[in-house]
């Protein structure tokens, strides 16, 4: 689309933001009266943004002003994803089955982005402590079935769940804590089920 002028782009802001708070666009004379110009440059404006590709109008109808590209979310807006929060996961159920979930996140960029899938679980213990993961931080999970050596993973192991940094041996899987009070774990069956995106840390 062909780069808008300043005043155009005040004008799209404008419109864009009045229907998002009213359920219906301002009219010609509201727009006169909000930026003290007259009817014609208001008219002006709009003709320039309908050339542009921005707004549709059909010129018989009141409020009939329509947003085609709203210019707000390339300059303003962040990513916000819902993300499924997991409690106690129950045994021999999907790990984003309805009876594990324990409600629902809501994160923006950049704990989470566009065109993924995330979870989230809440950390228990001091296992991870080393890596800067402590006892009730809130793990950001990216949905995902293969790992590489050293990246910090949640996997599936006799029904249980376990975040550890993930290692590839010969013949077996080695699972990594980060805190010498803990041994590792190592296991030829393990479902590999997302790679740590992000903590989350309130205080």
């Amino acid at each position: 689309m062909k780069t808008l002028t300043e005043c155009q782009k005040e004008t799209l802001n404008y419109i864009s933001q009045f229907t998002e708070e009213n359920d219906f666009p301002p009219t010609v004379r509201e727009m006169s009266e909000k930026f003290n110009i007259s009817l014609r440059a208001v008219q002006d404006r709009i003709a320039a943004l309908q050339k542009k590709g921005y707004l549709s109008q059909c010129e018989k109808r009141a409020r009939s002003i329509r947003v085609i590209s709203d210019c707000r979310e390339k300059e303003n807006k962040l990513f916000v994803g819902k993300i499924p929060l997991l409690g106690t996961v129950a045994a021999g159920k999907p790990l984003l089955s309805e009876e594990n979930l324990d409600g629902y996140v809501t994160l923006t960029e950049p704990f989470v982005r566009p065109g993924k899938s995330y979870f989230a679980l809440r950390v228990r213990g001091l296992s991870m402590q080393n890596a800067g993961i402590l006892d009730g931080d809130l793990a950001v999970i990216e949905q995902a079935s293969t790992a590489v050596d050293g990246q910090i993973i949640v996997a599936v192991i006799d029904d249980a769940i376990t975040l550890k940094r993930y290692y590839k041996e010969a013949n077996r899987v080695k699972l990594q804590p980060e805190n010498p009070d803990f041994q590792a774990i190592y296991c030829q069956d393990v479902r590999i089920v997302g790679i740590l995106s992000s903590i989350v840390r309130t205080y």
